[in-house]
């Protein structure tokens, strides 16, 4: 705080002078000094540091809600990388996803065809877009936007693709109502709630009339979206041929007797760890099965593609997937595999087995 004695004289300018006054301990506000008609009026003025606009600025844009919206994208857009990530360690790893809630039923739409898009995993896909999300929110937070595009088209390039990923995420979540009735997929979910906060947090961002400059723009992308989706999925196998197929597993009784050389040669291929893929509707495999007998039959390595049953959308079991099966029976024997039914003839010739011996005892 400082004070100034504004002073005035009755014969000359009115224009006020200034005086610095003498240090006192004590100053009245206002003195009126006797003699020669002059006043003096002591006012207590405040000194404010100089304003620049560098200043108004920086003040202005670190209240801006646009930073703060950036920034929720950008923790937001994190969130999801991790998640992204994390699945698509497990889909190229072939492991399966720890599912707090839903449990089996979690891993049957994580493993299903639906989990990829023209051969691309799902999870790479989002992970991708979650990346770009944090990038640019980061970017735009701190006002340096990559590439030279601008803060305008930034934010425009992170509300397209926030709006690409609420699309697809409603989608997916359609998917999972009408494929899979009764499955609950958590990852699902959690996705679809970060990338429906991404798009309302970017769109926050935009005044009325800029959305509605940019609504056609957004129902184009979203369009665009459902329609690669939709001709992705409508590719698949299972969703033309066997839409409607839900097979609960069943087993066939094996009726004809084992003979002695069905019984070695069992031994054999089991003792050499030789497997026999097969899936519990495969008429095959029960043909397969009948030709060694039902003691020999037992003693094989047989595995089940399919032991939770068969429905639209799910995959074969994940050791027949390790193993890339495509058909059934399928052996694999010292490396070997083999394709359909089997002589006894072509199984001791692949394992190693002394065929022409064993038959003429």
């Amino acid at each position: 705080m400082a004070s100034f004695v504004v002073s005035y004289h009755p014969f000359f300018s009115p224009t006020p002078r200034l005086y610095s006054p003498s240090p006192s301990p004590s100053i009245p506000s206002v003195t009126q000094c006797k003699g020669w008609g002059r006043g003096v009026l002591m006012l207590p003025l405040k000194c404010l540091p100089k304003q620049t606009p560098d200043s108004d600025t920086a003040s202005s844009s670190s209240s801006s809600p646009s930073i703060s919206a950036y920034s929720w994208c950008a923790g937001l857009g994190g969130l999801g990388f991790l998640e992204t990530t994390y699945l698509t360690y497990l889909k190229l790893t072939n492991s399966d996803a720890f599912c707090p809630i839903g449990g089996g039923t979690c891993s049957d739409v994580l493993n299903s065809d639906y989990a990829a898009v023209f051969g691309v995993p799902l999870p790479l896909i989002g992970m991708a877009a979650y990346g770009l999300v944090t990038i640019l929110g980061l970017q735009l937070a701190g006002k340096n936007v990559p590439f030279g595009i601008g803060e305008t088209n930034g934010r425009l390039l992170l509300l397209g693709t926030t709006t690409s990923m609420s699309a697809a995420s409603a989608y997916f979540l359609y998917i999972l109502s009408t494929q899979f009735p009764g499955a609950s997929c958590s990852y699902c979910l959690v996705s679809a709630l970060l990338s429906f906060s991404l798009f309302f947090t970017s769109l926050k961002d935009f005044q009325l009339k800029d959305i509605q400059k940019t609504v056609v723009l957004q129902l184009c992308i979203a369009s665009l979206v459902v329609a690669t989706l939709s001709t992705s999925y409508n590719t698949l196998p299972v969703s033309t041929s066997l839409a409607e197929i839900d097979l609960q597993p069943f087993t066939v009784e094996i009726t004809t007797q084992s003979s002695p050389l069905a019984l070695s040669l069992a031994k054999h291929l089991r003792s050499i760890g030789a497997k026999m893929y097969g899936a519990f509707w495969c008429s095959h495999c029960v043909e397969q099965k009948q030709m060694f007998g039902r003691e020999a039959a037992k003693l094989l390595d047989y595995v089940e593609c399919f032991p939770n049953g068969y429905r639209k959308g799910i995959k074969m079991d994940k050791a027949c997937s390790a193993a890339r099966i495509e058909g059934f029976p399928t052996w694999v024997i010292n490396g070997e595999v083999l394709s359909g039914e089997q002589e006894f003839s072509e199984l001791a010739r692949a394992s190693g087995f002394d065929f022409d011996s064993s038959s003429q005892t």
